[in-house]
């Protein structure tokens, strides 16, 4: 079938047959990391038969022998309010209160249990000592 004469169709990540999940990770194997470049911004407007708007959604394409997909992918986006927060420092009092309760230990020491990176070789060292 030619390209153009494929059929179009705008499909979730989490609601992806089989058949399109397969050609997915075939052409994205490593996952986010993979697809990220690909992922385009779309912003369609008003939908024709409701007269609603239409949310911007993120997607890659995907093309099978007989479709093209759009897949929908979820994206987070930095809100400016959210940014200002952080900015003005409410987010990090929120962080030290959630770390702070998660811990359970109130002994103040920030140093991880076993720091000494020394005891870590690896085995092109040790070959190395013996010549």
């Amino acid at each position: 079938m030619a390209p153009d004469n494929k059929k179009k169709h705008v499909v979730s990540y989490e609601n992806m047959s089989d058949e399109v999940a397969t050609v997915f990770n075939t052409k994205y194997p490593h996952g986010f990391s993979d697809y990220l470049p690909d992922t385009v911004k779309y912003t369609p407007g008003i939908n024709p038969k409701t007269q609603k708007m239409i949310e911007p959604f993120y997607a890659v394409t995907i093309e099978t022998e007989t479709d093209i997909y759009l897949v929908k992918i979820k994206v987070e986006v930095d809100d400016a309010e959210d940014i200002e927060r952080w900015l003005e420092g409410e987010e990090e009092a929120k962080v030290e209160q959630v770390a702070g309760a998660m811990s359970g230990d109130s002994s103040g020491d920030d140093t991880l249990p076993d720091d000494n990176i020394a005891q870590y070789s690896g085995a092109d060292e040790d070959s190395s000592d013996s010549n």
